[in-house]
């Protein structure tokens, strides 16, 4: 793929430049645009690792400080879709499910989720940053899906850690890496 395979969309999802059809997913992608003002780049994938925890119905849980660096908890799943919404408009239908399943959290807060038996949804304040999202919750699946095969029984990351470390790349008074 290059740059001249990629289809722009205004917010209606009317092409306005390039020569293919634009994503199937464009609806998804644009019902998340809508309803936050934040998110300046949406991105859906297939890997393998975050894929599967989809495919199980299960939330990615939080339970270490690699997963804390980037999501304030567990990377959620929503719920299925129902026949309805499958028959219908179910790419659309797919956003507001996410968007449901956000509810009242800010995206920004929690920049991906996935989507029961279908994949993975990530968001940024522009598309490097919902890519680099991406990339983020396959590794932190990976290293969920390890670490829980290792010890079965383990909790999720205790709140005063996800907090340090997820206040201190993200919070008002952030002092994490390099301005």
């Amino acid at each position: 793929m290059t740059a001249d395979d990629m289809v722009v969309v205004d917010l209606n999802g009317k092409v306005v430049d390039g020569k293919l059809k634009p994503s199937s997913d464009t609806p998804t992608c644009l019902a998340l645009y809508k309803a936050y003002e934040q998110v300046g780049g949406v991105v859906h994938t297939h890997s393998s690792y975050i894929t599967s925890w989809a495919q199980a119905g299960c939330a990615v849980p939080a339970i270490g400080t690699t997963h804390a660096d980037y999501f304030y908890g567990d990377i959620p799943c929503t719920r299925a879709l129902t026949s309805e919404e499958i028959h219908g408009e179910y790419e659309y239908e797919t956003g507001k499910v996410i968007i449901e399943t956000i509810a009242d959290r800010d995206p920004m807060a929690i920049p991906g989720i996935i989507v029961y038996q279908k994949g993975p949804f990530s968001w940024g304040k522009d598309a490097m940053d919902a890519v680099h999202n991406a990339v983020v919750m396959e590794k932190v699946a990976k290293m969920a899906f390890r670490t829980i095969t290792i010890n079965p029984r383990l909790a999720s990351i205790d709140p005063e850690l996800l907090n340090k470390h997820y206040l201190r790349k993200h919070g008002a008074n952030a002092c994490y890496g390099q301005k």
